[in-house]
């Protein structure tokens, strides 16, 4: 049983070394390098709507455990979407900010939410997840919520502690052993299979030029250029961008190995890019952005640069984010992701789980009959 567990308003409070060594898989967004930064840079913490409590347990005065948290004021950053139920909260006089959640802000990637990220840490994950639930009652907040969990955990987690398991789905990419991007192409219908030819072809035409960058190898001067493509995308949605040029700049320069951009370049100007994290298996897409009106550059920067990045590499899969059914005819396959929420109240918790009962049977035939539209020939597993 876990005993000595604290609260930590801020991430440097926490050995850099100890908590990394929690997590021998390299996932970057557990990385102490990639949530400091984001306190660092203010894309949390103060006047953002995330406040920082996360939990860590020790023995013998050093690191054993730890749980991301953050106290939130809005919905906002989190792509489980839960705006209804603050709306429910409201009707019945009652306030459903301030919530708890364990997710990694702004980051939509399924992955371990606590560490140490070993399967024998089963345990101590049910101790900090209990400990969780303590910090929620005591503050009288409304509820808890952990955020694209992997499934194993996100099944334990709900069977032992009655958290309501909720389901979306989602598209990826997984690598059947392919040596070359035609490999990939093999597998598609030849209809299929010429329409990411002639997407590509397009591109080709353009005349554009296509590099990988590592986050190494960018300067401040390639984040001036860089940046505001990727604020742009958000502008056009009429919102603002959740995480600024320092941010990026900060992971670039402390995480560079695992940061991987796909840049086209007009001449010698960036005019779209795409940006991507990886660890040892996965290669996890997350930001993009354009300048003008490049016919199928969108595509080619986020899905088949990424497939072609992940065979040269050996990662068994690219997790390229939340929506889209425009990923399926480029090969990427309809997955399951995953929530977990402690209601506080039990009215409202009861009628939120007949929602998520009803929701699930949605979910699965959506991913059902999106699973028939695949662009695989029918005779591939």
């Amino acid at each position: 049983m876990l005993q000595d567990i604290r609260v930590h308003a801020r991430l440097d409070d926490i050995d850099p070394a100890q908590w990394d060594a929690l997590d021998p898989s390299g996932y970057p967004f557990l990385r102490h390098a990639f949530l400091s930064a984001l306190e660092h840079t203010g894309c949390v913490g103060p006047g953002s709507g995330w406040q920082a409590c996360h939990l860590a347990a020790y023995a013998d005065g050093r690191l054993c455990a730890a749980l991301p948290l953050y106290r939130k004021a809005h919905s906002l950053g989190e792509f489980v979407f839960d705006f209804a139920w603050a709306d429910a909260y409201d009707r019945l006089g009652l306030s459903y900010y301030p919530k708890l959640v364990n997710a990694i802000p702004f980051t939509p990637a399924g992955g371990p939410r606590a560490l140490p990220t070993t399967a024998e840490a089963a345990e101590l994950h049910l101790g900090l997840l209990r400990a969780a639930i303590r910090l929620m009652e005591r503050d009288g907040l409304s509820s808890f919520h952990c955020l694209f969990p992997e499934e194993a955990q996100a099944r334990r987690w709900s069977r032992e502690s009655g958290m309501l398991l909720r389901r979306a789905c989602q598209f990826r990419w997984h690598n059947a052993g392919f040596a070359h991007f035609d490999d990939h192409l093999a597998t598609f219908s030849a209809e299929k299979r010429k329409k990411i030819r002639r997407e590509r072809r397009r591109v080709a035409e353009t005349g554009l030029s296509l590099e990988t960058w590592a986050g190494r190898e960018m300067t401040p001067r390639r984040w001036q250029a860089i940046y505001p493509l990727l604020a742009d995308t958000f502008h056009r949605h009429g919102h603002r961008p959740y995480l600024n040029q320092a941010f990026f700049e900060e992971v670039g320069r402390t995480m560079g190995d695992q940061m991987h951009l796909f840049v086209a370049l007009d001449g010698a100007t960036p005019v779209g890019a795409a940006l991507t994290f990886s660890d040892s298996q996965t290669l996890y897409g997350r930001y993009w952005g354009v300048n003008g009106q490049w016919d199928c550059l969108h595509f080619e920067l986020c899905y088949h640069l990424g497939i072609e990045h992940c065979i040269a590499h050996g990662l068994a899969a690219y997790d390229p984010g939340t929506q889209g059914e425009h990923k399926l005819p480029r090969g990427f396959l309809p997955t399951l992701s995953w929530s977990l929420h402690w209601i506080a109240d039990p009215r409202l918790r009861a009628a939120i789980g007949d929602f998520v009962e009803q929701e699930a049977l949605w979910v699965d035939r959506y991913a059902a009959q999106m699973a028939r539209h695949s662009p695989l020939k029918s005779s591939t597993p």
